[in-house]
């Protein structure tokens, strides 16, 4: 089994893909069908999508957490000191290698490797 897709909701579905691309994703804006217009990445046949919330939803789900792997961790830190990340957990050696954790905007950690 491989993950190839992950799906995301927000209230402020552009603030929200700019972040991430400081992390490195480049985004499209499109729709499907009838579905809403939303932001899309795809890295290595894996697609991240950020869609706004629903009708149905008052706030987007801030529980989950997600990991990427960077390939400088240090200047990826850097490089959104001054932004609207989140660092929760400066770099340190773990058994899996360097590792991160920051914040986004609707609070989902997100841990960040060194590559």
């Amino acid at each position: 089994m491989k993950l190839n897709l992950l799906v995301i909701r927000t209230k402020e579905p552009q603030l929200l893909a700019e972040q991430y691309k400081m992390l490195g994703l480049s985004f499209d804006y499109h729709k499907h069908g009838n579905g809403p217009f939303h932001f899309a990445s795809e890295v290595d046949g894996f697609v991240f999508e950020i869609y706004p919330l629903t009708k149905s939803m008052d706030k987007a789900d801030g529980s989950l957490r997600m990991g990427f792997e960077v390939d400088n961790l240090h200047d990826v830190l850097d490089d959104i000191k001054d932004s609207d990340w989140k660092i929760t957990q400066e770099i340190k050696e773990t058994e899996w290698g360097l590792v991160a954790v920051i914040q986004d905007l609707d609070g989902r950690k997100i841990e960040l490797k060194n590559r």
